[in-house]
């Protein structure tokens, strides 16, 4: 699939086809629909696994927030055995059948050091530890959460307890008893404070800005798959309402809880900043239950715990940072203009984010999870097609 030969310093690779970043479902989604169009390509993933965020940097409760039907990757779907929201080794057993049906073989252990364009040669080379790949095409799919995100607190190294970022957190057995400060209220923030409380520790999320809870279901249907249904019909305000008012219905008036929502709606506040609205899978109940206490923000640490804005003093034990993710690109790709330096996303908004300039592209940077990378996917395979389909022609004329 790819030819080899040395040179003084590093084992150079020439790909014939497209280079793919990230063994994860971006670059998996985006293998499958090349190889569909009949476009050979090489994927690199700096882990061991595929998925890697997925198998080792995820909780063991977790499950996909949407339905499978918004979440399969092009051209194969879930088993019809699995459950609506499948679980996180139901996904990855998904992803490694995935791979197997496409012959999909990445190149695990390869994590890239950078990589350029050399107008010179109009070739993309891509340098890892041992070696340097040289293609015509290149295509970003580390993804928006490559790495984790720990935000410096005030005097945080004078907490005496423990600290760790959801990246290393499995589960909630060890803290069984523990007082457990969780730092972040998104989505795995709140799993990981349920999470914590079904495991007999009493745990506190702080929530320092506004943010939407609705109901992971609305009228027996997913909110989501319901939302995109609505949006097809009537104006995004209107939906935005319509599920502002089922979620004061269905949960209630979440601002006397500390939960106090934003001003813009939920849909419209996704489309323009990216922040994604909490599905409620039971956390809310134990919040309304005094189980898990909701605090403000943190105005510094102390050795045995937190002053909070408010300036109240508590103990804790250990402390969760559910603080996030962000993405790696600017340390690595040595280019200006399609990523932006600032956050490692294209600087052209959704839908017009997958495509650079020189055999550049992207897959899985739309802030809209799976379904925006299976898009993103089958736009670049189609178009990377039809110029490998092209230049195979001029080639055989030459021939």
């Amino acid at each position: 699939m790819f030819l080899e030969r040395m040179n003084s310093k590093l084992k150079r690779v020439l790909v014939p086809g497209p280079l793919i970043i990230g063994a994860g479902p971006s670059g998996l989604a985006t293998a499958a629909c090349l190889k569909e169009k009949g476009v050979p390509s090489l994927i690199l993933e700096r882990e061991n696994c595929l998925a890697s965020l997925w198998k080792l940097k995820s909780y063991d409760r977790l499950r996909l927030h949407l339905p499978k039907r918004f979440c399969e990757l092009p051209l194969m779907g879930f088993p019809p055995e699995f459950p609506t929201y499948p679980m996180k080794e139901e996904f990855l057993s998904y992803l490694e059948a995935y791979a197997k049906h496409f012959s999909i073989e990445p190149l695990f252990g390869e994590e890239v050091k950078s990589a350029e364009y050399d107008p010179t040669m109009e070739f993309w080379l891509v340098k890892t530890g041992s070696s340097e790949f040289v293609c015509r095409w290149l295509i970003v799919a580390t993804g928006e959460n490559s790495e984790p995100m720990s935000p410096e607190f005030p005097q945080i190294s004078d907490f005496k307890g423990r600290v760790l970022h959801t990246s290393l957190y499995k589960n909630g057995t060890t803290f069984k008893g523990q007082k457990i400060l969780v730092v972040g209220c998104g989505n795995s923030g709140m799993e990981i404070s349920l999470d914590l409380c079904n495991s007999g520790a009493q745990a506190s999320v702080v929530v320092r800005d506004t943010l939407h809870i609705l109901p992971r279901e609305i009228l027996g249907r997913s909110t989501f798959g319901l939302s995109m249904w609505l949006l097809k019909w009537f104006p995004l305000r209107l939906v935005d309402r319509f599920l502002l008012f089922c979620s004061w219905f269905i949960l209630g008036n979440t601002h006397r809880f500390g939960l106090r929502r934003p001003q813009i709606g939920p849909i419209e506040l996704k489309n323009t900043t990216g922040k994604t609205p909490v599905l409620d899978v039971g956390t809310l109940a134990k919040i309304k239950a005094g189980q898990i206490m909701v605090v403000p923000s943190i105005k510094r640490f102390t050795e045995t715990g937190v002053e909070f804005i408010d300036e109240k003093i508590e103990d804790f034990d250990s402390v969760i940072l559910a603080t996030g993710y962000r993405s790696n690109v600017p340390s690595w790709l040595k280019e200006e203009g399609f990523f932006s330096k600032k956050d490692g996303y294209p600087v052209a908004p959704f839908p017009h984010s997958w495509k650079g300039e020189n055999g550049l592209y992207s897959v899985g940077f739309t802030k809209r999870g799976l379904l925006g990378a299976s898009l993103d996917a089958q736009k670049v395979a189609k178009e990377i097609a039809t110029q490998w389909n092209l230049e195979m022609k001029h080639l055989q004329t030459d021939l």
